[in-house]
């Protein structure tokens, strides 16, 4: 692989216009063609084989008036009531304009709160959200807006008004890349070897994000799909290129030639870039495991950018490279010293620091794990579910469509149950009056709709509504409750009657109950994957076993922060939210799929410096100190390009990316510095030798993955008559 990656290097930059210009091109062209073919992103939900999924059949096969979306036009007056003179009028009006729209099969009769001064009507379609979204969003807005000026307050809620609203870019990715640009000057010193890194990161951006939009013309991708993806894909890209740059700029040090510099480049940071990548690839689809689509999608588009940043990391970096020549220095900061062959002290700080930690091995270990598990503690009160549009922002309509409703009809309004009855054998609504009584006088029921049939009388619909909010556990546990005592009771006398309980709070429910049974054997198929992949590359069983415990650490520290800020409350208004919201459903597996590829990135880049030391001839303690020493500088880099790429997402308005934005920075931050400064010293200096035992007969049965080694690369080629210095006598590069 090492000799592959090589050649690939020294080609792209002796081959470098053409590199560019392919690469131009695909960025170009995926954008156009993602425009051209009007894909966009849908929340729809759809789970396999759970019961909210057999309600919502129920209703699209024997409901087909109901098959399509809906719409809540909710009204508020300021004086008297919705049926006053003054407002009548106002509220007719608007009720015969929504019934003339395109599309529009049923509005339904005026409700009103108990005070009157709230009510809302019921607009269904005759079609998916997603095939008449904009057009029919965009009617209902001028609807609304004319009821409000002439004097009643008119807001929309509902499926059609949550996908159609136009939430405003935000620029969150601009305020991640203007922190990395900072980092990387910092870093290298100079603007040219800056841009590199953000320049191949763009482009690569580009490409993914066109990729997405043209895939979402033919699949259902998620919204969030395309936001998570752009917090990766920048992470990532910025981090690959870091290290490749940063390879690169030591051998031009030496004095080789600018194609042969990045030839070895690519073979050596080049090689960990396409492990760790592959890495999260494959951690990415194991989601697929969940059996949810929305959730494997948003993984397949979080590993297609990745993907791609790889390929732009391994090709058009070097083309670059090849255009930076011998001036990739040029242009540097004010009072930065340039890094050349000269020998510079060897001694610096994180000498110091990792000998410092070494002596004092067990007092740092306890320490460190202290604080991790201190960190983790709130994830036993881990509750997941999905925010609501209680959550959403106060300038959208959605937002105060529900709040209005919460307020008019209590909190459980904006999160029916909607019951799909299927009445087999002549079965009638008749028979449901005991089901319908038992349900209203379950505790957890604020009201029950009178059963309505279908057409052709197979089926009912029932809709119950909550004395508690739709992301309120105790919302999940009448859920619960409804499936697993009410209703098997109120029915045990009529066998053919047969209720599923369904609607979108139930749906979020199951969502949950399905990843919760199925997110302990991903994250055990995840450390099994890492601790076989780190035993071929370190030829080592203590390595790998002590990087998955680590990673479970920092993980965890990471999932209890989530729960402390979102769920518990704890500085909720610093990061932008108005109330406490459920952990998102699918974040902990999504989370754990992503910080394992990225920690391996870590893992790998400081492990193989120390087993380099070690095969020297370097004692365990010496060969820990020196690769600590040699790879703090551009770990730290790399992981502050990353912290701030990912904190920016907190300033966005979703709290779902707020979470993941949240949740990785922590994650990253604890990775870069209580494990790898402080964990992975005091125990490979507690281990000894012991950190490299293998048994031979496994040995022999695991097969060699060489990783920064550059086995097989031929001898360098020097512009000058001999080399200037070794890459262990050279001023690292990094943050200061």
């Amino acid at each position: 692989m090492s000799r592959f990656l090589y050649r690939l290097g020294r080609t792209c930059v002796t081959r470098r216009r053409l590199v560019l210009a392919v690469w131009l091109l695909a960025a170009v062209g995926a954008s156009l063609v993602g425009r051209l073919s009007g894909g966009k992103t849908q929340d729809v939900f759809e789970i396999p084989g759970v019961e909210s999924q057999r309600a919502v059949d129920v209703l699209t096969e024997r409901f087909p008036a109901a098959s399509g979306t809906s719409a809540q036009v909710v009204f508020k007056v300021s004086a008297g009531t919705l049926d006053s003179p003054a407002n009548a009028p106002v509220i007719a009006a608007t009720v015969a304009e929504l019934i003339g729209q395109p599309n529009v099969s049923r509005v339904s009769a005026l409700w009103s709160s108990p005070n009157g001064a709230i009510g809302y009507v019921e607009v269904q379609y005759d079609l998916p959200s997603g095939d008449i979204k904009d057009a029919a969003f965009g009617r209902l807005e001028a609807t609304a807006a004319t009821a409000t000026a002439a004097g009643v307050r008119t807001e929309l809620g509902g499926e059609l008004p949550t996908e159609g609203t136009d939430v405003p870019p935000s620029s969150q990715e601009l305020f991640g890349l203007i922190a990395a640009v900072i980092v990387l000057l910092v870093a290298f010193g100079s603007v040219i070897a800056m841009g590199l890194p953000i320049g191949i990161a763009l482009i690569g951006l580009a490409t993914s994000l066109g990729l997405i939009t043209t895939l979402a013309s033919v699949v259902e991708i998620n919204s969030a799909a395309p936001i998570l993806s752009a917090m990766i894909g920048l992470g990532v890209g910025i981090d690959y290129a870091l290290f490749i740059v940063t390879r690169h700029r030591e051998h031009l040090a030496q004095g080789m030639t600018v194609e042969d510099a990045a030839g070895r480049a690519v073979a050596t940071s080049g090689s960990a870039v396409l492990f760790a990548g592959m890495t999260v690839v494959i951690a990415i689809c194991g989601l697929a495991i969940a059996g949810i689509p929305m959730v494997t999608f948003m993984g397949l588009m979080s590993a297609l950018t990745v993907t791609v940043m790889v390929a732009v990391s391994l090709t058009l970096l070097p083309a670059l490279l090849g255009f930076a020549g011998l001036k990739i220095d040029a242009i540097r900061l004010p009072r930065r010293r340039k890094a050349s062959g000269s020998l510079v002290p060897k001694e610096t700080v994180w000498h110091r620091f990792a000998r410092h930690v070494s002596l004092r091995p067990w007092r740092y270990l306890i320490a460190g794990v202290a604080t991790l598990v201190t960190l983790a503690l709130p994830i036993f009160s881990l509750q997941l579910g999905m925010a609501d549009n209680g959550n959403a922002s106060e300038s959208l309509t959605t937002r105060r469509a529900y709040d209005l409703l919460a307020e008019g009809f209590g909190p459980g309004f904006n999160g029916p149950l909607v019951l799909g009855i299927e009445l087999d054998n002549g079965a009638t609504t008749d028979s449901l009056a005991a089901l319908a009584a038992a349900i209203a006088a379950d505790p957890g029921v604020q009201s029950v709709a009178p059963p309505q049939p279908s057409p052709d009388g197979t089926a009912a619909v029932l809709q119950v509504i909550p004395t508690t909010s739709p992301q309120d556990r105790g919302t999940s546990e009448l859920v619960h409750r409804l499936r697993d005592d009410v209703i098997p009771g109120a029915t045990a006398a009529e066998p053919d009657v047969h209720v599923f309980v369904g609607g979108r709070t139930a749906l979020f429910v199951d969502l949950s109950d399905k990843i919760t049974s199925r997110i302990l054997w991903f994250i055990g198929a995840v450390l099994l994957l890492s601790v076989l992949l780190l035993m071929m590359v370190f030829r080592s069983i203590a390595v790998p076993l002590k990087a998955a415990a680590m990673n479970l650490l920092s993980i965890g520290a990471a999932y209890g922060v989530i729960v402390a800020v979102f769920q518990w409350g704890w500085m909720l208004q610093l990061f932008g939210v108005d109330e406490v919201v459920p952990i998102i459903s699918f974040l902990p597996m999504m989370m754990f799929a992503i910080l394992f590829g990225l920690s391996m990135d870590y893992e790998v880049f400081l492990l193989s410096r120390v087993r380099e030391e070690y095969l020297r001839g370097h004692d365990n303690t010496t060969a820990v100190i020196e690769g600590i020493a040699s790879t703090a500088r551009v770990i730290t880099s790399a992981a502050l390009i990353m912290i701030s790429v990912f904190a920016a997402f907190i300033l966005g308005d979703d709290p779902t990316i707020k979470m993941f934005g949240l949740g990785l920075s922590v994650a990253v931050f604890v990775d870069a510095t209580l494990v790898r400064m402080v964990l992975v010293p005091a125990t490979m200096r507690l281990l000894g030798d012991r950190n490299w035992w293998l048994p031979g007969w496994l040995d022999r049965l695991l097969p060699h993955l060489d990783v920064e080694g550059g086995e097989g690369i031929p001898e360098p080629e020097y512009r000058l008559a001999a080399r200037v210095a070794e890459p262990s006598e050279l001023e690292p590069v990094g943050v200061y």
